[in-house]
């Protein structure tokens, strides 16, 4: 894409009308100002970003461009949108809120594609409306998307209802599309190729607003970025300006936040699981190797067995008419309690369907999951309240997990209550304490979900699952909606769990002193590089696992090698502060 931030290169070309503008921006919630003073201008075939933490006001920001403002806003200034059509697209932080879980991919699309048919004749819109909805999905970045017109959304990852979502706004024909978070939980490769979508996106004249945590994406694809904070922009500016020349604190700040595997998984070697063989090089070991190295000195190498162990795991999913078909393979897998496990891949690999194999929430499949020796049930519904207790889930849309009528901090109590028997207010003063370390504050958790960040109902979400006292605590992409510097904090946060004695008084419990095993859902390797081991799946099998420096540095399978390079390329300053791109 044609990049014009370049105050001594080549003479600009004339100056272009924005398809949108935001002048003088106030949106008020309550009697407090959610957005202050913000103004903008959105100019054709270019994209801007707006950058900063959970509730800074970005996705307010965004959303007034459709005309959407919380419930009881007071709104002062001016939103124009002088697109010829005045369609604006959106594709939301949380795909599976704006997906109807009853109807399939391929209705929700025809709904959207019939309107843009109507002009042909009778007998030829069928094939055409089937061929813009290929045409969308495949642009959108959906490999084989034939085969998903046929499923539910709750059937597809949360990549994969993103693209979705997508897809929808390209067959709308808006000439402004807001992406809110549109990589976040992506793998390296599929965000490389979102971001060149993207950029092709704008390169047809259509106007890009970006919203992202994502600094690397916001690096590579916008032309201009306003960095907020507290509902103002705080900064802005040509993107290669800003990184290269950050003016106000908190972009500086932001900016030194950002992890990078390569520095940080030196530090893995020292781990639970450090010592462990990972077997052959593109498989998972055998039973008696993997995840049974030298743990001396680490809160696993004190555990006699494994918290959980997972055994030959067949899992299948539904396909309407056509049966079942198998889409996770994992012959040998061992949690240990004080150890954290990452597992990463592209999206749709498996690793959400493992995971929900672990916490019984998918019930097809085969093989055995053992809890401290003991079989657990495959459905969640089979599970004693101690077993329920023992795996705790964190899901990736944590807003769909939450009931939208009730204040979030009853929500999280409630969790002591059910499975620890605790009475109602030990176990409030014991979530306002979780919460409270986790970054919400008790003005915060008595809201209800819907005037929270997506950020701040992430932390939620987590603080839930903690006060169950897991044994195993699954977190699926919980800090790919999160900006770098609360990113790092709730890292910081789950790392320091695994020797905080947080585990539940189970039978065969934890060694006192010890945390539970933490198993990190991601497709993020800078996420991934502060766990002890990371396993990695392509196609639903279970690839390699390993030491995570050894993983991340000398990886022994050609999927690993690959995704590392991709993560590698988008890792670099991809625009210098006079580059013509």
């Amino acid at each position: 894409m044609k990049r014009f931030d370049d105050e001594t290169g080549p003479a600009a070309p004339a100056p272009l009308a924005p398809l949108a503008e935001i002048t003088d921006l106030r949106v008020e919630v309550g009697g407090r100002a959610i957005v202050e003073a913000v103004s903008l201008r959105v100019l054709p075939g270019r994209v801007t970003a707006l950058v900063g933490a959970s509730g800074s006001g970005k996705t307010t920001t965004g959303l007034a461009l459709l005309g959407e403002f919380p419930a009881g806003a007071r709104v002062t200034g001016d939103v124009r949108v002088t697109a010829a059509d005045g369609l604006v697209g959106y594709v939301p932080q949380h795909p599976a809120a704006v997906l109807n879980p009853a109807r399939r991919i391929t209705a929700l699309l025809n709904d959207i594609a019939r309107a843009r048919v109507r002009h042909l004749p009778r007998g030829a819109r069928r094939a055409a409306m089937r061929e813009r909805v290929l045409h969308a999905l495949t642009d959108a970045q959906l490999p084989s998307p034939a085969t998903l017109l046929r499923r539910y959304p709750h059937q597809l990852s949360g990549g994969q209802q993103q693209r979705v979502v997508l897809a929808q706004a390209l067959l709308l024909g808006a000439r402004v599309i807001v992406a809110d978070e549109p990589t976040t939980g992506q793998d390296a490769l599929t965000k490389s190729l979102i971001v060149e979508q993207l950029a092709a996106v704008a390169a047809q004249g259509i106007a890009v607003v970006l919203l992202s945590h994502d600094l690397d994406v916001v690096r590579a694809l916008s032309d201009e970025v306003h960095v907020m904070r507290a509902g103002r922009v705080v900064e802005s500016g040509p993107t290669s300006r800003v990184w290269s020349a950050p003016r106000h604190e908190w972009t500086r700040q932001l900016l030194a936040a950002q992890l990078s595997f390569t520095g940080t998984a030196g530090g893995a070697e020292t781990g639970p699981g450090a010592g462990a063989e990972t077997g052959s090089p593109g498989g998972t070991g055998s039973p008696g190797r993997t995840g049974s190295g030298d743990r001396s000195g680490s809160a696993a190498g004190r555990a006699a067995r494994p918290v959980v162990r997972v055994r030959d795991l067949i899992a299948r999913h539904r396909d309407g008419s056509r049966g079942t078909s198998v889409t996770v393979r994992v012959p040998e897998l061992a949690l240990y309690a004080g150890e954290s496990m990452a597992v990463v891949g592209r999206s749709g690999s498996g690793k959400t369907t493992l995971a929900r194999c672990l916490a019984g929430l998918h019930r097809d499949h085969d093989g055995a999951i053992l809890l401290d020796g003991s079989p657990l049930p495959h459905s969640l519904r089979d599970r004693s309240r101690g077993q329920l207790a023992a795996v705790q889930y964190v899901f990736q849309d944590a807003r769909a997990a939450f009931d939208e009528h009730r204040p979030v901090l009853s929500q999280v109590a409630r969790t002591a209550v059910r499975l620890r028997g605790v009475d109602a207010r030990t176990a409030e003063t014991e979530a306002l304490s979780t919460l409270l370390r986790l970054g919400l504050p008790q003005e915060l958790a008595r809201r209800r979900p819907a005037r929270l960040s997506g950020g701040e109902v992430q932390r939620a979400a987590l603080a839930r699952a903690l006060l169950a006292h897991p044994r195993v605590l699954i977190c699926d992409e919980i800090t790919s909606g999160l900006d770098t510097v609360t990113r790092r904090g709730i890292l910081d946060v789950l790392t320091g769990l695994l020797g905080d004695g947080d585990g539940g008084s189970h039978s065969g419990g934890p060694v006192e002193g010890e945390g539970p095993a933490l198993v990190l859902i991601t497709h993020d390797l800078d996420t991934a590089a502060v766990a002890h081991r990371i396993a990695v799946m392509d196609a639903g099998e279970l690839v390699e696992q390993g030491p995570a420096e050894r993983v991340l540095t000398a990886p022994q399978h050609a999927f690993t090698a690959s995704l590392i390079a991709t993560t590698t390329r988008a890792a670099r300053p991809t625009i210098s502060p006079h580059a013509d791109v």
